[in-house]
């Protein structure tokens, strides 16, 4: 049998038998044994020190066993306890069980007795321990899991945002709420780099004071976020060590991460506890994802910018060519139609009779003319232009 260094409350006036419990039964296997001579000091003692098991006399002088037992009860001590008692006293016994007793020793006892009854005692003990210490293990891993969960759904959800919302004004809140919402965080804010004057403006945020909110659009200095402007770097940081910068005013820990594209510090994603609560890796990496589908919708609103700028030029090229295309359409039929006046006159013997060679080749030329004024007008439409 292995040591336990389990404690056990003996409470027995008779010297003898605590000694032959305490000294030669139980604790050369490990157990700890405390002995006390009577109730009401057994009592505070198992309040102030909660023993694993107590086994006590029902004959104890003063208050007896089953008062004893009662009195447990009333002080909400849960240690099992076995009942000492003599041959002729199994009614008592039973009445100790009733009063929650779970076992018994009837005196004289021997060593392996004693033993295999408090064997016997402790492992329901250990069993319940165990399944309390289980219990709590499932509820805490239930609550990691729920965590994991929300942390996950406020990712995908500030995912889908960058995906489906245009307006950058309400893509940039949902932004920064998720980013307040993964890292348990009670204050946040967004900052973008200006393309013209280099300054990282305050674009949105959640739960900053009014006198830090009316720099919207303005930039803000909260003493830290320059640091990973240059270092590129995530950033956390919580106690003393903060108090030295602007953004202390606000709580008592916080975070930076840096939104990046190309390698390059595009703007700053910005969170505040306001307890002294570290920002554990976990949380970084989880800002850090945040801060990527920022970037991302940077990117694909650049993107789109760029495309629409192309589209227009494209237009501007379109109608650029189809007026082009109208003024040489229009001259083309003004160069012909001058043509086909004098050899109309021509052809009709106005300005003089043709011998039939001549009015044969004329006619020749004027179906040529004819021809191409036809092919003018399919190829160069009149609305072409317009």
């Amino acid at each position: 049998m292995t040591s336990s260094g389990e404690r056990i409350l003996v409470v027995e006036s008779d010297p003898d038998i605590s000694d032959l419990i305490a000294r030669q039964a139980l604790r050369p296997l490990g157990y700890t044994v405390v002995v006390i001579d009577e109730a009401a000091s057994a009592i505070k003692q198992a309040v102030q020190t909660p023993p694993d098991l107590i086994i006590a006399n029902l004959n104890l002088p003063g208050l007896s066993g089953k008062d004893l037992l009662a009195a447990m009860n009333s002080q909400g001590i849960k240690a099992p306890l076995i009942v000492l008692a003599e041959k002729g006293q199994e009614q008592s016994v039973i009445q100790a069980f009733r009063l929650g007793a779970v076992d018994a020793l009837f005196w004289p006892a021997r060593d392996a007795e004693i033993v295999r009854v408090v064997e016997r005692s402790l492992q329901q003990t250990r069993e319940a321990r165990a399944r309390l210490a289980l219990d709590r293990q499932l509820q805490f891993t239930n609550q990691e899991l729920q965590r994991k969960l929300r942390e996950l759904t406020t990712i995908l959800s500030v995912g889908k945002a960058v995906i489906s919302i245009t307006d950058q004004r309400q893509l940039f809140d949902r932004i920064v709420e998720g980013a307040v919402q993964v890292s348990e965080a009670d204050i946040g804010w967004l900052m973008l780099r200006d393309d013209k004057t280099k300054n990282y403006l305050l674009t949105a945020h959640r739960n900053l004071p009014e006198s830090w909110a009316k720099k919207l659009n303005q930039p803000l200095d909260d003493g830290l976020s320059s640091l990973v402007s240059f270092s590129g770097e995530s950033l956390t940081i919580n106690g003393l060590p903060l108090q030295k910068f602007k953004v202390a005013a606000l709580g008592k820990s916080a975070a930076v991460v840096p939104l990046k594209v190309q390698g390059q510090v595009i703007g700053l994603l910005i969170v505040v506890r306001k307890a002294d609560r570290a920002f554990d890796k976990s949380v970084q990496s989880l800002l850090e994802a945040v801060a990527d589908f920022a970037s991302i919708s940077l990117v694909n609103s650049r993107l789109f910018r760029a495309v629409e700028q192309a589209a227009d030029a494209a237009r501007i090229n379109e109608k650029t060519r189809n007026a082009m295309l109208e003024s040489l359409r229009e001259s083309i039929h003004e160069e012909l139609q001058i043509s086909m006046y004098p050899l109309e006159a021509l052809i009709s013997g106005s300005s003089g009779s043709l011998n039939e060679t001549q009015e044969q080749a004329l006619k020749t030329v004027q179906n040529s003319l004819q021809r191409l004024s036809r092919a003018a007008e399919k190829t160069i439409p009149p609305q072409a232009g317009k």
